[in-house]
């Protein structure tokens, strides 16, 4: 998209704290502009439009819908209900940027595709991380072979969590520390391996609610790599993975935002052995939403060669191993993925 291009136009269905945190990093953008917000209270709805400067406050999620000057959905509902309103936005024509996990079951993730292929729309799944030079530059690290063959992953991410009612605890509404904080390391470790593990095995700890909330998980690849995947509600606030291979290895915080105070810097040794030097690379710092956002725009706008996030087939890929592993849990026993 040119600098002359007029910007894409999203709507934001939910007035939730997620939507503000998007609407304030997206501000600076030239490409995209937040043009609207739904919430099915009015008065929300008119708040976050007056506080963040949206031209337009939607009363319900159908009457966004419906607003023929929105060209894209950014869809942070919670996560039961990602695929209902998903879907429902494509069947308006509209784009979507899904917040992740992109939806509850494999079946759904398919469907929600499914529904923007027949129309000619792109729907994605978001993880800032993804969009961050950091990211970008570790990608580059593991295809030019810097560490060798990548033979171990352990990624991790865990904050804590104190309020019982808070909607990530709410087991009807799909919560729990995997399908919120441990999306991301899930993603991660299936973004350098590469693929979908062949095998999971999981335990939890869970909150009085029932859900998880604290969740460890092993993931078996096809080619031998073993990965050990980790998320929390319960423990101080961390964000951290590890990159094994036969020749060196590679230490990254993977945030989702980076900057002076949370700087983009990856942790390379090259060699086996003890002796192997430590270089540290610095990467530049961004707003993980305006980051995600305009690549979201350069995908709308020129296709999946300018999309820096997950494709479709990672994400389905991602709900496959979340269900794996919460399958695991459940039956306390290894789980086995389709190949």
């Amino acid at each position: 998209m040119s600098s002359a291009a007029p910007a894409l136009r999203i709507g934001i269905l939910g007035a939730a704290r997620i939507a503000r945190q998007f609407a304030a990093g997206v501000r600076p953008s030239r490409k995209i502009a937040v043009a609207a917000i739904a919430s099915r209270d009015a008065g929300k709805a008119r708040a976050f439009a007056h506080d963040l400067e949206i031209a337009r406050a939607h009363s319900s999620y159908e009457a966004l819908l419906a607003d023929d000057a929105i060209d894209a959905i950014y869809n942070p509902l919670p996560n039961s209900m990602h695929a209902e309103w998903s879907i429902r936005a494509l069947a308006a024509g509209k784009h979507v940027l899904c917040e992740k996990p992109l939806a509850t079951s494999p079946a759904d993730v398919r469907a929600m595709f499914d529904a923007a292929a027949q129309r000619g729309l792109y729907l994605v799944e978001g993880y800032p991380y993804r969009a961050q030079p950091q990211t970008r530059k570790l990608r580059e690290l593991l295809a030019a072979k810097a560490i060798g063959t990548v033979r171990f992953i352990q990624a991790s991410m865990g904050f804590p969590m104190s309020d019982p009612g808070n909607i990530r605890l709410n087991p009807a509404l799909a919560g729990g520390a995997l399908m919120d904080a441990g999306c991301y390391p899930v993603s991660l470790a299936l973004m350098v391996a590469g693929g979908r593990p062949v095998r999971v095995h999981a335990m939890a700890d869970r909150a009085e609610s029932g859900v998880d909330r604290t969740l460890v998980g092993s993931l078996e690849f096809a080619d031998g790599l073993l990965a050990q995947i980790s998320c929390s509600f319960a423990t101080a606030r961390h964000r951290h993975a590890f990159i094994a291979g036969d020749a060196g290895s590679i230490a990254t915080s993977y945030l989702n935002d980076t900057s002076a105070a949370f700087p983009a810097t990856l942790e390379l040794r090259r060699g086996p052995g003890w002796e192997a030097p430590r270089e540290t690379i610095e990467n530049a710092t961004t707003d993980g939403f305006l980051a995600e956002a305009e690549s979201f725009c350069d995908l709308v706008a020129h296709g999946w060669g300018r999309w820096t996030g997950v494709t479709p087939d990672e994400s389905i890929d991602i709900a496959l191993t979340l269900e794996a592993l919460l399958t695991s849990v459940r039956g306390g026993v290894a789980v086995e993925l389709a190949r």
